[in-house]
């Protein structure tokens, strides 16, 4: 009978999405995860098969808490839109507030993974388009109640703010000055007003 995982694989998956979030997917070796992640070679096959199972083990714990982000923004907020608002704005804060600039893990393995990894691949679209749908949903309330102008179209707002997203995400890697950033925030958020 086979042994069951001791570990806490919320840890583990945190220590592991570090390193390949340091190093990238292709440059984070087995060695290198195996010391920040405390485990034995076998035991991190056996929970997760290869490195590129624990690879997306990490895009998904690391979707999950990005969502999570979006969805207590708009659930804390007394509007869709305001929600939506305080999202951006906090995307501004993390890039403001933080030394240590490594950009969003889903869109920096966009950027590093060739297509031909496939399955890599399709779950970063996966995961972007689940934030991308929290998103439009957000602004079709909004619309529906009136907080967007009428000539707005939630599903090209929301393509627009994710591409401004995803922007502010590869910005913050070149260690921006404070005053661009927020200038740049303004500039979004006035896509929001009408």
């Amino acid at each position: 009978m086979a042994r069951k995982a001791e570990f806490n694989r919320q840890e583990v998956l945190q220590k592991a999405m570090d390193v390949f979030w340091q190093d990238g997917y292709c440059k984070s070796s087995i060695s290198g995860l195996v010391a920040a992640t405390h485990l034995q070679p076998g035991s991190l096959y056996a929970a997760f098969n290869s490195k590129e199972g624990l690879f997306l083990a990490t895009l998904e714990n690391y979707s999950r808490q990005s969502i999570k982000k979006l969805q207590d923004c708009l659930d804390q907020a007394d509007t869709p839109l305001e929600g939506v608002k305080t999202f951006i704005k906090k995307i501004g804060e993390d890039i403001l507030s933080s030394k240590r600039q490594r950009g969003c893990f889903l869109v920096n393995t966009v950027l590093e993974i060739a297509p031909g990894k496939t399955l890599i691949n399709q779950e970063v679209n996966k995961h972007l388009k689940a934030i991308e749908s929290h998103l439009l949903s957000a602004l079709v309330s909004a619309h529906k109640a009136g907080e967007l102008s009428s000539k707005k179209k939630p599903e090209v707002l929301t393509k627009y703010l994710m591409v401004n997203i995803w922007g502010l995400r590869v910005l913050a890697k070149t260690n921006p000055d404070n005053k661009s950033v927020r200038a740049i925030l303004a500039q979004i958020l006035t896509c929001l007003e009408d």
